[in-house]
């Protein structure tokens, strides 16, 4: 089947490359020429686990083409993906201005019958936003389709092909049945398909991003309690985890959510309450305890060199918000790093994928490396930001040695209290006691 998707970031890239996949012909349109032509030549601009392969090698089997050209692309294709961005406006709403103006320019182009599918996270309301907007602009007949996208930033290939669920929101029954063959390919362990109305199907995508920020949250909170109280969330954790009605997924601690999704999701979803007269008082929660989190880690490391930040220089693994991705938005990693650099203290950074990004984020504040021992040397304390699996199990005498002195700041809970002491460190982490050097 020839499809079009339109915005190839995150979303547009993975969606395309995993529809290829499954022996579609993609047109992937997008306004960058630069990312256009990087991808012609089988680039990839994010780093995204098994993305570059799976583009690669759909491009070379002729089923993945890239262009600038909307109307090549919507005379071609009988759907049309939207995977533009909607970030959040200074009110905190989401902005679907791109949305709306490539469904005008969609509508202007049309001939004939065509689906528009919203892959982009938009407001419940959206779908009679777009379709009043055609419907304006042309006589051309057409369906809508709301078709979020679940997917996390790390494990984005995977979780297209092997989803726990596709919701498709539409009207029409037919459209329902061409969405179905669409979704087969990837239902084959059975069907996790969710047919709903449009509006619930955009309700859905917020409510389980808002759902999920709430957890990490709320675990948050507890492990400021835990460390009050003396009490170890790790092990708080473990028994929450246990109960099934809750389960073990999202309850981590550690230096509060980041990234493209949960903080603008949650903005949005407390401004559409709020539109409708309705106080969003969980969300809202959960987004203060949130930016509360990362301040108290930040906090944490300030009073610790406390009069003495400009001649303390730290080092830092990790600035991606979450291992597995080289994306920054919003990152409470860079988050602590602005703090740490207004304060006056030097950085050192360390990042597999993120650097790069970082360092046009951040500039000259910072130092970067290519190597994580390597910005150790001469620092003050080692602080842990993301939780990349190369930074679960260190040399930590190859740590010791390049520091001035053996502290490390943990903000993921990756080490064992107890070992972390017996290698001769004072440790900080979330939620847990203090440690300090083990002695001989």
């Amino acid at each position: 089947m020839n499809i079009s998707v339109v915005g190839i970031g995150y979303v547009g890239l993975v969606t395309a490359g995993c529809l290829a996949e499954a022996g579609n012909r993609i047109f992937c349109v997008d306004n960058d020429v630069d990312k256009i032509n990087m991808l012609k030549e089988g680039g990839i601009p994010i780093y995204e686990p098994g993305l570059a392969e799976l583009v690669q090698h759909n491009l070379k089997a002729g089923r993945l083409h890239f262009t600038t050209d909307l109307k090549e692309a919507v005379e071609q294709s009988l759907l049309i993906y939207l995977a533009v961005g909607t970030p959040s406006a200074p009110d905190g709403s989401a902005d679907i201005s791109t949305i709306l103006s490539v469904s005008k320019a969609i509508a202007e182009l049309m001939t004939e019958y065509r689906i528009i599918v919203t892959k982009s996270t938009v407001p419940v309301g959206t779908h009679q936003k777009v379709s009043d907007l055609i419907m304006s602009k042309t006589n051309v007949p057409f369906d809508y389709v709301s078709n979020p996208e679940f997917l996390k930033e790390g494990a984005a290939v995977e979780d297209f092909l092997h989803p726990a669920r596709i919701i498709i929101g539409c009207d029409s029954l037919q459209v329902r049945e061409i969405m179905k063959q669409i979704c087969n390919p990837f239902m084959r362990k059975g069907n996790r398909i969710i047919f709903m109305d449009p509006a619930s199907a955009e309700m859905a995508k917020y409510g389980a991003n808002a759902m999920l920020a709430t957890r990490i949250s709320f675990m948050n909170e507890l492990s400021a309690l835990c460390e009050k109280v003396g009490a170890d969330i790790e092990m708080v954790r473990h028994g929450i985890g246990s109960d099934n009605r809750i389960g073990r997924d999202f309850l981590f601690a550690g230096i509060g959510y980041g990234g493209s999704c949960f903080p603008k999701d949650v903005r949005a979803l407390i401004h559409s309450g709020r539109a409708h007269g309705l106080d969003m008082h969980v969300a809202a929660a959960a987004q203060l305890a949130n930016e509360q989190q990362q301040a108290m880690f930040a906090d944490k490391i300030l009073k610790h060199f406390e009069g003495k930040e400009e001649k303390t220089t730290l080092c830092v693994w990790g600035l991606a918000f979450k291992a597995k991705t080289d994306d920054i938005r919003e990152s409470p990693a860079v988050y602590c790093v602005r703090e740490f650099v207004k304060a006056g203290m030097k950085v050192r950074a360390y990042d597999p994928e993120a650097a790069a990004v970082a360092k046009q984020a951040l500039g000259n504040a910072i130092e970067i490396f290519d190597n994580g021992y390597n910005a150790l040397e001469g620092a003050d304390a080692l602080v842990v930001l993301t939780d990349w699996q190369e930074f679960r199990n260190p040399d930590f005498a190859a740590i010791k040695a390049k520091l001035k002195k053996p502290v490390i700041f943990d903000g993921r809970n990756l080490y064992e209290l107890d070992y972390v002491g017996r290698a001769g460190f004072a440790y900080h982490s979330i939620g847990r006691k203090t440690v300090s050097p083990a002695q001989p």
